[in-house]
């Protein structure tokens, strides 16, 4: 098991040149976990997505139903509290702090690509290639 941060969601289900990588740590383990606010993250990346002209409309929607497939049980409620408390002690956004709280609850690593975390969190966050090749 492992918590996936959003960027690494959309690596695997929007095609480009993390994609293989991405598929890599799916291989790797496909239990992946994510905070309760991985859904607007992932909304903010399929609209900019579309205005990037990267997707059309109908592509993003079957990336928002296909990660709603794969993900939607995989969801963990982070008290406020507890993600103040992170983002206060590791000096983090409170969005990154959602991901940081479910990896400490579960125990599990947080697989990032984001530079900031994964100094901040060294403890805790691996990159998707550190991850493949542990």
């Amino acid at each position: 098991m492992i918590v996936a941060d959003t960027n690494l969601v959309a690596y695997l289900l929007i095609e480009g040149e993390k994609t293989n990588l991405a598929r890599a740590v799916w291989s790797r383990d496909s239990q992946w976990m994510l905070p309760t606010f991985w859904r607007s993250e992932f909304l903010n990346v399929l609209a900019t997505s579309m205005r990037a002209r990267v997707l059309t409309r109908e592509q993003a929607r079957e990336r928002w139903h296909r990660a709603l497939t794969l993900f939607g049980s995989h969801e963990v409620e982070t008290s406020g509290d507890e993600v103040l408390d992170i983002a206060a002690e590791r000096g983090i956004s409170a969005y990154d702090a959602q991901f940081v709280a479910v990896a400490i609850r579960l125990d599990a690593p947080l697989v990032t690509s984001d530079r900031r975390l994964l100094t901040a969190c060294a403890d805790l966050a691996s990159t998707p290639d550190r991850f493949v090749r542990r």
